[in-house]
């Protein structure tokens, strides 16, 4: 699949993700294009590489090397590596910790379900208190359409290495699992800074608790054409109320 890497919701990756294109088309494995166009902390390795029974988490604690399909989910966690390398391995280490104390299990449980979530699906806003207010509250026209100008001065970026792969086709429904503290706005775009404000957050007591908000991320003016349309907002199976407690 070719990707457009000029998509706003690609931008945190796309430098490191043309790279990697870049070397696939050489010829090189995902893994190999991977250390060498993207290096993260952590080498990817070909999934082969993961022993029949060993957690994929555990493996990378104890390793140093992340298991790698040659497929664009994969792909992407492989990016997410690069760019947010240390909330990378702390999810990781809070995963493997949890295996360890628990075994692999049938039923993950509150903790190990939420760093799943934020792995494959979580986003990270920087925002005026007012966009925030209006999306805590899910009101969709607040956010989107009144307040609508607030949104110069935000910047959300996709953490979630799943979400990524669901963009590479977009659909309207495609919604984010927002971390539910705000990026400081004294961070600016720096997002090696974002990574280290990121990874002293991402404790156990916080995580369990389900800390995130859903947001239909093509609904962000700017994202996708068809937003620009008032009424692209008043589709309730996308937009959807908040439930009554």
């Amino acid at each position: 699949m070719v990707l457009d890497w000029s998509a706003p919701w690609f931008a945190p990756v796309a430098e490191a993700g043309r790279a990697v294109q870049a070397a696939r088309a050489a010829g090189l494995s995902l893994p190999e294009a991977l250390n060498a166009a993207a290096p993260g902390p952590l080498r990817a390795v070909p999934q082969a590489e993961l022993p029949e029974g060993v957690a994929y988490e555990a493996f990378i604690g104890e390793t140093g090397r992340v298991p790698t399909r040659e497929n664009l989910h994969d792909g992407f966690n492989g990016l997410i590596w690069h760019r947010f390398p240390l909330a990378k391995r702390r999810l990781n280490r809070l995963q493997a910790d949890a295996i360890a104390a628990q075994g692999v299990g049938a039923v993950r449980g509150p903790l190990r379900d939420a760093i799943t979530l934020f792995d494959e699906n979580a986003a990270l806003l920087q925002a005026p208190p007012a966009l925030w207010d209006a999306l805590r509250a899910r009101d969709w026209q607040r956010l989107f359409v009144s307040e609508r100008a607030l949104w110069s001065g935000a910047r959300l970026v996709l953490f979630g290495h799943a979400l990524l792969e669901k963009l590479a086709q977009p659909y309207k429904s495609i919604t984010a699992h927002v971390f539910t503290e705000a990026v400081p706005a004294a961070l600016g775009t720096d997002l090696a800074a974002w990574d280290g404000w990121l990874a002293e957050r991402l404790r156990p007591e916080a995580l369990a608790c389900k800390p995130f908000t859903p947001l239909p991320v093509l609904g962000i003016p700017g994202w996708w054409p068809p937003n620009e349309r008032a009424d692209f907002y008043a589709d309730a199976q996308v937009f959807r109320a908040p439930r009554r407690a």
